[in-house]
């Protein structure tokens, strides 16, 4: 026969293990080792199964192949948005990280959700994961849900370490220290900065808005803070930052001041406005309208003009959340006090300030 017609043979559809031990003599105990791990049966055998596998067209079910397994290969993940590019690279991060560590990553959206978030919890739960990453929302998160979820799975805070959870293990960005980087740099390159907020719905922001008030009042400098109160239900990102700006540019407030916005994504919403106002931030020697903010997000390179902020290693802090959490899975985790693993912020220096 030849390879053309070879291709064109239909092939036999199985649909149940029982079916393919039938189908190719084999019993469903070694196929089972089989699927778990080829190399648990004799060679012979492990051939045999290959070839006859791929005479017939067959997929063993993922969780009827982990039934009887110590361990399902599964680790949770819940981030808090799927619209935002940093927490998608953070899941990439962590997801690389996973497979290379031999696991299979489950992800699920809070939505900026408390409800949402336990749901995903529970989830987990139920479906015996080997362990769990969480973003979780902040305070607002429900704490019993996530004390069951520690209690029955190895499990790790990523990003944001609220104040109600102080017994989780937590991998994520020093923000105090990384704020502090940003506003010296501020003070020294021009007027000393305000702070463009956002509404009480984001940890990281309140944690990030404490820090620029701290490091303000240590330089001597009157900390001002706007932005924190809901313009408008749901803008709370690019639209908040717009709105704020647009609203003081148009009154003639900050147009020539430096404004240190809490994430990149307001920033980006205070670049917006002050395009519509025909102002342009930018390093110049002799100070006027300055424009910087934190994360890194993966557009402030090709904002216009190019967003300076605070980059988070992402990398760093999705590897290492794995890793942690592999080693509470294979019970190496040392210690009862949780483990707290924080990385420094990179100033990244670009046209906006």
């Amino acid at each position: 026969m030849s390879r053309d017609t070879e291709k064109n043979v239909k092939k036999q559809k199985i649909n149940t293990m029982k079916e393919l031990s039938v189908a190719i003599g084999v019993s469903r105990p070694t196929l089972s080792r089989y699927f778990q791990d080829p190399d648990s049966v004799r060679r012979s055998t492990s051939e045999r199964i290959r070839r006859e596998l791929e005479k017939i067209e067959y997929v063993p079910n993922f969780f009827a192949t982990r039934m009887n397994r110590k361990t399902t290969g599964l680790i949770g993940v819940i981030i808090p948005y799927l619209n935002d590019l940093f927490f998608t690279n953070l899941l990439q991060a962590i997801e690389s990280a996973a497979m290379e560590a031999g696991f299979t990553v489950i992800m699920q959206c809070s939505h900026s959700d408390p409800q949402i978030e336990a749901r995903a919890a529970e989830t987990f739960m139920s479906m015996s994961m080997d362990g769990a990453l969480v973003v979780p929302l902040g305070n607002q998160s429900d704490i019993k849900t996530h004390e069951r979820l520690n209690a029955r799975l190895p499990y790790v805070l990523v990003d944001s370490r609220p104040n109600t959870m102080p017994d989780v293990d937590f991998v994520g960005t020093d923000h105090p220290r990384s704020t502090r980087l940003i506003t010296e740099y501020l003070c020294r390159v021009g007027e000393s900065p305000i702070l463009l907020g956002m509404p009480r719905v984001n940890f990281n922001a309140l944690e990030r808005e404490r820090a620029y008030i701290a490091v303000m009042e240590s330089l001597g400098h009157e900390p001002v803070v706007i932005g924190t109160d809901l313009v408008e239900e749901g803008w709370y990102f690019e639209s908040h930052g717009e709105a704020v700006l647009d609203a003081a540019f148009a009154r003639g407030r900050f147009t020539d001041r430096s404004i240190l916005c809490v994430n990149d994504r307001v920033a980006i919403g205070a670049l917006r406005a002050a395009s519509r106002h025909g102002l342009v931030p930018g390093r110049g020697a002799s100070g006027g309208l300055r424009i910087a903010g934190h994360d890194d997000y993966p557009l402030c390179p090709y904002t216009t003009p190019a967003l300076t902020t605070v980059a988070q290693d992402v990398e760093k802090i999705g590897r290492a959340a794995v890793s942690r959490l592999v080693r509470k899975m294979q019970g190496k985790a040392e210690g009862t006090s949780p483990e707290i693993e924080l990385f420094d912020g990179v100033l990244k220096l670009r046209e906006s300030a």
